[in-house]
């Protein structure tokens, strides 16, 4: 017998413990996938990662000879002895194998879970590349009845996806292993305590079955949405449908995320490289680990998507068939690795495309010094703060619940006069809001003149919208303020991206933590266009702070009195005095600034 050891000493006070994710997976014995591609990716994230094998393979590069579920009984034991010398902030799991170990999975997140919040990240491992199915229908039963309804995130390719909602059937389904997985290997461990596939699946929204039924090789944009809704459906909070470098979209890497926060396709160039083995572990690992630093799901998958595109590029061989892709620390200040997000409502995949393509191809590494940024609500303080020096201003001025043709005459007037204002000076007016009648304005003559547009607006605009504003000539200032939206931002290749709020503010209630230097520095580093400061910006040795930072113009609400000759040097000094200090150092990882709820 292996004696028990005591437990070791606690930490000193001083020693900053790691987050702690468990991952429930199987064992490659070929060190590509499963819990070694998890355990690079938690390194390269910096957590400390658990990992309770569930499964184990006999496994080469070349292919997988055997599979064996570890008993449910082996697999509490796992668990139960972490539970409380180290619980988990996030836990991911893979390969599976058998009922009785979903069920076991299942009953730990609840006891966790009534301790306090725990991440679920499922990777559902339901077969390999190589053709051989992981799971039977009692497995997906389980899935589907156990594992969905309690999971923050799913993170299937788009073949798991069919088969979670019944659609995987057909020549396109994997055939089976023999001998059927199980602890044993002599099958399920409760034979007929599962129902069939079509006694249980919902029935997929009013359009959307056909799309997926019956099609070898379907559009992803036809399909891949449409699956996403139907695992919602099924319960788990968050989908991220992986895979899609085999789309009709040459040079291209993409994924569909469906989130409570944000929808839409993740882009990246497409690594050529055969050596790929462990990239979905090592994506749904990813944003485990995220997600146990505090993301919420959308921006746990941005980092997921920087961090298996950088694993990607460092895929080495290692046997005669694909080698292992190799996670590692760096990928999340670096500028290429920060992916383009569509904004989910495209009318077809072509569509997204161009808008990816446009995005890409238009953003520039070059950060202009767009310097003092004044935001007023007037054309009177318009012309105030543009004769005292300021070069840049936003009019913002907010529609009423009921404008009436009075109130917009006065709109009409006011833009009209701060455009002659800016003109005069040789100043650039920014209409907030307003892009129509900017547009309107900038018909004959765009200098002078640009709009900015949260991205709530911009949402709501449509893609028709965006389209008709990317054709009116305006630059254009977007709003950001998660990692999400910095990505769907730079899909629409901004004149500047808006980064806050810096600091605390007053100025509008938001759910947003303050970004503070750190994240500003992150963004102007990773953006690859002009960055703007804003939010909380109260004094001038913030100004300097926020320019030392590395940001191309410093947003000034309230600062400015109601002497803008007096103020605006000042304020035009601390950002020259920021712009000549030391640089801040770019953070190896952004902070989240949207607090989690799972």
């Amino acid at each position: 017998m292996v004696p028990v050891l005591d437990p070791p000493a606690p930490a000193a006070p001083d020693v900053v413990a790691k987050p702690i994710i468990w991952s429930i997976a199987g064992n490659d014995s070929g060190g590509g996938a499963g819990l070694s591609a998890d355990q690079r990716a938690a390194e390269a994230f910096g957590v400390h990662l658990c990992p309770v094998v569930a499964a184990i393979t006999a496994q080469s590069s070349v292919g997988v000879a055997r599979v064996e579920a570890v008993s449910p009984e082996v697999l509490d034991a796992q668990l139960a002895a972490l539970a409380d010398d180290m619980p988990p902030a996030a836990i991911k799991t893979g390969l599976l194998g058998s009922a009785g170990t979903v069920a076991v999975v299942a009953r730990w997140v609840d006891k966790l879970r009534a301790r306090g919040p725990v991440a679920l990240v499922v990777d559902p491992v339901l077969g390999a590349s190589t053709g051989a199915a992981f799971a039977d229908d009692a497995v997906l039963r389980a899935y589907r009845e156990l594992l969905l309804p309690r999971a923050t995130l799913l993170t299937p390719n788009e073949r798991e996806a069919r088969r979670l909602v019944g659609e995987g059937g057909g020549e396109d389904a994997p055939q089976p292993l023999t001998p059927a997985l199980s602890p044993n290997g002599r099958g399920s461990e409760q034979p007929g305590s599962f129902q069939s596939d079509a006694a249980v699946l919902p029935p997929l929204p009013a359009g959307e079955r056909a799309g997926v039924r019956g099609t070898a090789h379907p559009a992803p944009v036809a399909v891949v949405p449409a699956l996403a809704q139907a695992l919602r459906t099924l319960g788990t909070q968050a989908v991220a449908i992986t895979g899609g470098d085999s789309a009709p979209a040459p040079g291209w890497s993409l994924d569909w995320i469906d989130t409570p926060h944000a929808s839409g396709w993740l882009a990246l160039p497409r690594i050529d490289t055969r050596h790929t083995h462990g990239t979905g572990c090592t994506f749904a690992t990813s944003a485990a680990c995220a997600m146990a630093l505090g993301f919420v799901a959308a921006d746990a998958l941005v980092l997921a998507k920087m961090a298996t595109t950088h694993a990607l590029r460092h895929g080495y061989a290692a046997g005669q068939g694909a080698g292992p892709v190799a996670a590692r620390g760096g990928f999340a200040n670096d500028p290429a690795l920060m992916p383009i997000m569509s904004w989910g409502d495209d009318s077809d995949f072509d569509s997204c495309l161009r808008l990816i393509d446009k995005g890409q191809s238009a953003i520039s590494s070059k950060n202009a010094n767009l310097d003092l940024y004044a935001i007023v609500d007037s054309a009177e303080r318009v012309q105030q703060v543009v004769q005292a020096g300021v070069k840049l201003v936003q009019l913002r001025i907010k529609t009423p619940d009921a404008p009436d043709a009075q109130w917009h005459a006065a709109l009409r007037h006011a833009h009209g006069e701060a455009l002659a204002a800016c003109r005069a000076a040789q100043a650039t007016l920014v209409v907030n809001d307003h892009w129509r009648l900017a547009a309107e304005m900038a018909a004959s003559d765009t200098n002078g003149l640009a709009v900015h547009l949260g991205q709530e607006d911009l949402l709501a605009l449509g893609e028709a919208g965006r389209a008709e504003l990317r054709a009116s000539g305006l630059k254009l200032g977007i709003s950001s303020h998660s990692l999400w939206e910095l990505a769907r931002a730079r899909s629409l290749a901004p004149w500047y991206v808006a980064c806050g709020p810096v600091w605390p503010t007053l100025t509008k209630a938001m759910p947003w933590r303050p970004q503070g230097r750190d994240n500003l520095a992150w963004w102007v580093h990773m953006a690859g266009v002009p960055v703007v400061a804003i939010g909380g910006i109260l004094a001038p040795a913030q100004a300097s702070q926020a320019a030392q930072s590395g940001a191309s113009a410093v947003c000034v609400v309230r600062g400015l009195s109601d002497e803008p000759a007096q103020t605006v040097p000042v304020w035009q000094a601390a950002i020259a005095a920021g712009r000549a200090a030391p640089p801040l150092p770019v953070p190896g990882l952004p902070h989240p600034s949207l607090p989690m709820t799972t």
